[in-house]
């Protein structure tokens, strides 16, 4: 007998903070404590830099002046070093219970890389990876990502610069790597393309590449009363 395919809930957030977006993702990882709870969080942000696990503190004064940019600054417990979200970056949170895909981090990482691949191939871009974290266009960076996962539960994930205002990456090395640059779908296809075009594509490669259903794609921003009381 076949195995059934997980289900995965496609929750579309708009433009949140970066706080708020934590707290719900925490929300989804609680869920699976009861069953599997696979959820898929699509959002865009407001301007923020966020610091990952992988380095020691960054100093206040680079931070502050990050911060005089007009952007807010967090700290997070994802992989990965500095990185920037902001509006026309399509941000991609899977809150997933990998016992029900495969139990091996690696495997999870390289599906990721895969999906946006995938998905920049849908656009006409040839995107690849590297010994570095993340999918590339050439030497520049396309989509970051940076994950987290307790007892096989994920959470944080990946970041596909749509239309993304680029200068606010001039003001760090994005992921700490020098001489990389950053690019965008936009800047590639020399058009504008939004996140709203990018998420049905999105969503189509990621329910390929994981072998699932998804529920819910054609659901506008979730009713918020409904989240708090799932809390």
């Amino acid at each position: 007998m076949q195995a059934s395919r997980p289900v995965v809930e496609v929750v579309r957030l708009g433009l949140v903070s970066y706080q708020e977006a934590l707290q719900l993702q925490q929300v989804y990882v609680n869920r699976h404590r009861s069953g599997p709870a696979h959820a898929l969080l699509l959002c865009q942000h407001h301007p923020v830099y966020t610091t990952g696990i992988r380095h020691k503190p960054y100093p206040a004064p680079l931070l502050d002046g990050l911060r005089q940019l007009g952007a807010d600054v967090h700290r997070t417990n994802r992989g990965g070093l500095i990185t920037f979200h902001g509006p026309g970056q399509l941000v991609c949170y899977p809150v997933l219970n990998l016992s029900s895909f495969k139990k091996s981090v690696r495997w999870y990482v390289c599906e990721l890389e895969k999906t946006i691949i995938s998905v920049c191939s849908r656009f006409g871009i040839t995107a690849s990876t590297s010994p570095h974290t993340g999918v590339w266009v050439g030497d520049n960076k396309i989509c970051a990502m940076g994950i987290h996962c307790g007892r096989y539960i994920t959470s944080h994930g990946l970041a596909l610069n749509c239309n993304t205002d680029m200068s606010w990456f001039s003001h760090i090395v994005p992921c700490g790597i020098e001489g990389k640059g950053v690019t965008s779908l936009s800047a590639e296809l020399r058009r504008d393309v939004s996140v709203e075009e990018t998420i049905p594509h999105l969503l189509d490669a990621f329910r390929d590449q994981f072998k699932c259903d998804l529920t819910d794609e054609q659901t506008p921003n979730p009713d918020p009363n409904r989240r708090g009381s799932s809390a």
